[in-house]
């Protein structure tokens, strides 16, 4: 290589090390002004929607689902084994106490019961016959306690076969409806056969717990009203019965039975209800949709809504504040504030994910989150 090309060579080099050097000044150059821009712009605001706290009456209530039971229901069933001779009964009927529903044939025990009742005349017979002897004449005692004897194993007999036949005749143990007749005339039945069920539907029982927590609410002789989706807009009106007198250590609830009128039958034994017992006097409370509290293990915080003045534009420059509260009882979407939140503040209620402290935001109400105290399911 010659002198002139080295130094050809060289200049080609400088030159290219200089137009790197100016493209990678004028990146570092764009990314700062880019950067400053950036910073001069500020964090946009978020779009909120808000609520203005507000004092409302709240009744102390509690809300519970529980079960409906008839006063009395057994599954009416056969002491003793027999052939069906006779049904005294329709499906759904209604019947009294008392009433012969079923009789299984008794034709051997009540021959055999004219039978007892002959032995134990002639027992009695001779029982008249040797007293009377010991009053006239010289006659052992001991034979006429034999004769006592005798007389009462005899009636006995005959009251035990008088049993047995009872048995025969299946009875209705209360007044009530019957059920589906689970049994054919003419068909053999053993002990504890099922025959046909039989509930008393007036009055009807609801039975539900209560949590630990709520337990001052509920008094024996305090109204319940109750609903069921198998009556739909029908409310029942009855009062509380029984209280449970301990709690349950595993669920921590306690046990509640409500008396409920059921003249015409309308409820039905095994239905869920939903019911709800009142007590006490009106509390007044600041309240706020659910949606506004943040639930953490540290507390329970609230956005509230602050104007700093305002911007070029003329309008006000709204920031946010994160604050602890103390929240108590809930009903429906709302929940109770106790303590952190004074009337006429305004409180976020959706948009808080992306907020922080002195965030700037934008209100935007056109949507609410739901705020019913008692919200209601739809059906589809």
């Amino acid at each position: 290589m010659t002198k002139g090309t080295s130094k050809r060579m060289i200049i080609m080099l400088l030159i290219a090390a200089l137009v790197f050097g100016l493209i990678y000044g004028f990146q570092l150059f764009r990314n700062s002004m880019i950067e400053k821009a950036i910073r001069g712009q500020g964090v946009p605001p978020q779009a909120v929607s808000t609520i203005v706290a507000q004092m409302q009456t709240w009744q102390p209530t509690v809300e519970v689902v529980g079960n409906l039971r008839a006063s009395s229901g057994a599954n009416l069933s056969a002491e003793v084994s027999g052939i069906v001779s006779a049904i005294h009964f329709e499906s759904g009927a209604k019947v009294k106490a008392g009433q012969v529903l079923v009789e299984l044939n008794a034709a051997p025990q009540i021959a055999q019961l004219a039978q007892l009742k002959a032995a134990a005349a002639l027992a009695q017979q001779t029982y008249q016959r040797d007293l009377a002897q010991l009053k006239v004449q010289p006659l052992s005692q001991a034979a006429v306690d034999i004769d006592a004897a005798n007389l009462k194993s005899a009636q006995a007999q005959v009251a035990a076969q008088q049993a047995v036949i009872a048995q025969k005749n299946i009875r209705a143990p209360f007044s009530g409806r019957l059920g589906i007749r689970q049994v054919d005339l003419g068909q053999y039945v053993g002990p504890g056969t099922a025959l046909v069920n039989l509930q008393k539907l007036d009055p009807m029982y609801l039975d539900f717990t209560v949590p630990q927590t709520q337990i001052d609410l509920i008094r024996v002789g305090e109204t319940i009203k109750a609903r069921s989706n198998s009556l739909p807009g029908k409310t029942f009106s009855g009062k509380i019965e029984a209280i449970e007198p301990q709690v349950d250590t595993a669920t921590r609830t306690l046990k509640v039975r409500a008396r409920f009128a059921n003249p015409h039958g309308e409820l039905v034994p095994g239905v869920f209800a939903t019911a709800r017992v009142g007590n006490g006097s009106a509390q007044q409370y600041i309240t706020l949709p659910s949606t506004a509290v943040a639930y953490n293990p540290y507390g329970s915080t609230v956005f509230i809504v602050s104007n700093t003045g305002k911007g070029k534009d003329g309008k006000p420059l709204l920031t946010v504040k994160q604050r602890f509260i103390t929240t108590g009882p809930t009903r429906g979407d709302q929940v109770a504030v106790l303590k952190g939140v004074a009337t006429g503040e305004t409180v976020v209620t959706a948009g808080q994910l992306k907020l922080h402290n002195d965030a700037p935001v934008f209100v935007n109400n056109s949507i609410q989150p739901s705020n019913n105290p008692d919200p209601k399911v739809k059906d589809e």
